[in-house]
């Protein structure tokens, strides 16, 4: 048994297991989407790409980066770092706790963001700044500040959009000379003190009020405009009628007295007599009219003569209406024609 093992076949063995070891210490598989800083004895070497890679045991090693994440428990963020010699080229959100910002109009608000990177240059990322993600963090959060705190509160919640821009935009120069990439931030949550939120709802009702106001007084302006245009074209209808109404009984007085004048010839006295007759009928058909104001009447004087005249009228040639029916009767028309005459 002791010649069995002889000093060559010892070192032999230890030939072997130091190529072991020194092959599973310099065999280095990466994984898709990581890449891993080398450094030869202090100084960059090389960027190991995803696949088979071999190094040089204790002459070459990773350069490992410093990350800082947060990890939510209830309403707090606990910042945990760690020191990873595998660098994630995948785009990675960043959760930072809530920081308060003051407005234009110097309110107090807490807004929680989140920032989306991604490193593009592994070698800038570890050698340009001492921790990648927290310089990051911390621009962020002095960008957002800058940002905020040149708008009013009230524009801040209607434009979050801008404001996720306007912080992309000024972090990108100086986070691209770590070889980082931003390629979106987002604002999640903006929360303000009791007091101001009191007064944006006392706001807000108000706001709907005066809305509610307005839209009932434009209603009312809108109701009395088509009621105002109602009563006009009524108004002008009522006109129509009774221009067209006064034209008809003009006509039929007319008619009627060139009957009565065919009937008892053209005279000027008996056309004075006839003008007079039917004043006096315009008269009388008024008194009932005048009666009902008062216990007494005046007639004027006018009235009286007449009603002298229509008195003097009856008894030289009768009615007009008989006159009118002896003329006619004399030309041969029909009595019908006689009745309707003296209706008129």
């Amino acid at each position: 048994m002791e010649a069995l093992i002889t000093p060559g076949l010892v070192i032999s063995l230890i030939i072997v297991a130091v190529g072991v070891f020194v092959i599973a210490k310099g065999l280095v598989i990466i994984r898709q989407s990581e890449v891993m800083v080398i450094e030869r004895l202090g100084s960059f070497n090389r960027v190991l790409e995803s696949g088979i890679n071999i190094i040089i045991p204790f002459i070459e090693k990773p350069r490992p980066i410093s990350m800082i994440r947060y990890m939510r428990m209830g309403d707090e963020y606990h910042p945990v770092t760690t020191d990873e010699v595998r660098i994630d080229r995948r785009e990675t959100v960043m959760d930072f706790p809530g920081q308060p910002v003051v407005t234009t109009d110097n309110v107090t608000v807490k807004i929680n963001g989140a920032l989306y990177y991604q490193i593009i240059d592994p070698r800038r990322a570890v050698y340009e700044v001492a921790n990648m993600s927290q310089a990051v963090e911390v621009l962020a959060k002095t960008t957002l500040r800058s940002v905020v705190g040149k708008m009013e509160l009230d524009k801040l919640f209607e434009s979050r959009s801008e404001v996720n821009n306007a912080i992309q935009a000024e972090m990108e120069d100086a986070a691209s000379k770590w070889g980082v990439k931003l390629t979106r931030v987002e604002v999640q949550d903006i929360s303000m003190p009791e007091e101001v939120e009191e007064a944006m709802r006392l706001q807000m009702a108000a706001e709907r009020k005066r809305r509610a106001t307005v839209t009932e007084a434009e209603g009312e302006k809108s109701a009395a405009i088509a009621m105002a245009q109602g009563q006009r074209e009524s108004a002008i209808l009522n006109a129509q009628g009774d221009k067209e109404s006064a034209i008809l009984r003009a006509q039929g007085e007319q008619e009627s007295i060139r009957l009565v004048l065919n009937a008892i010839g053209d005279s000027e006295e008996n056309k004075r007599t006839v003008v007079g007759y039917l004043l006096g009928q315009s008269y009388i058909k008024a008194l009932p009219t005048m009666a009902k104001d008062g216990e007494r009447v005046f007639v004027p004087y006018e009235s009286s003569a007449l009603l002298g005249s229509m008195g003097m009228f009856r008894e030289l040639a009768g009615s007009p209406e008989d006159a009118v029916r002896d003329a006619l009767s004399r030309d041969g028309l029909r009595g019908g024609m006689v009745a309707s005459a003296g209706n008129s």
